[in-house]
């Protein structure tokens, strides 16, 4: 068996977890200086929460037939990931129209993201121990920031994102690249990821997963922990 000498970590739902559907609506309200009543704020967050169009949240419920084939591709293009999140969330009734797109910007935030409460001691302890580690996400947009406002950014030797390169996961070709990126081939790397079909595509090109679940941050204290494990 060979030994694990580099870690992958998917990015939302893995290292961080997004806020809340109604966290994410009463920002954008602030933000445009909207009033909205209290029950009207509670039912509209839990619409768009159905709708799918928070990212990183839950899938739409129901795809609209106009937004489908951009669904399937909206990690591999900046342009595409607004223009489905955004197209989504217009299918809740909201008081202005500038809403939309303030709603998309505030999840590309560091204050709409919570990290798991040992992401970063797990990844000080890889790095400690000497293993390579390297973030590998299905994104529209740079999350370096949020990993640098997180403090998660120190122990990292690469940033592998599906919308810079134009391919997402499960394809085999990005975790290639992202172990490239490790210096390391496929059969030392450990694939973490709390999607059993995109981040478990990592098993095709002979990498390691190991699933986590995709919970609240508070109800996931130690999902990360197994990693130690593995890597021995």
């Amino acid at each position: 068996m060979t030994t694990i000498k580099g870690v992958l970590f998917d990015f939302s739902g893995t290292l961080l977890r997004i806020e809340s559907p109604e966290s994410w609506l009463r920002a954008a309200l602030t933000a445009t200086g909207t009033e909205m009543a209290e029950a009207e704020i509670a039912l509209r967050a839990a619409e768009l929460d159905r709708a799918g169009a928070l990212p990183g949240g839950t899938s739409p419920a129901q795809l609209p037939a106009e937004l489908a084939a951009r669904w399937e591709i909206r990690d591999r293009d900046a342009r595409h990931h607004r223009a489905v999140y955004t197209g989504l969330a217009r299918q809740v009734p909201l008081p202005r129209p500038e809403l939309y797109d303030v709603l998309y910007d505030r999840h590309m935030t560091a204050e709409a993201w919570h990290p798991y409460p040992d992401a970063a001691e797990v990844l000080a302890e890889l790095h400690r121990r000497g293993l390579r580690i390297g973030v590998l996400s299905n994104i529209g947009w740079d999350l370096r920031p949020v990993l640098r406002a997180h403090g998660l950014d120190r122990h990292l030797d690469s940033c592998v994102l599906s919308y810079e390169h134009g391919v997402q996961k499960p394809d085999p070709r990005l975790f290639a690249l992202a172990c490239r990126e490790l210096g390391l081939p496929p059969s030392a790397v450990l694939m973490v990821g709390d999607d059993r079909r995109a981040d478990g595509g990592a098993t095709a090109l002979g990498c390691a997963f190991l699933p986590v679940d995709h919970l609240p941050v508070d109800l996931r204290p130690d999902g990360l922990r197994p990693v130690l494990d593995v890597v021995g």
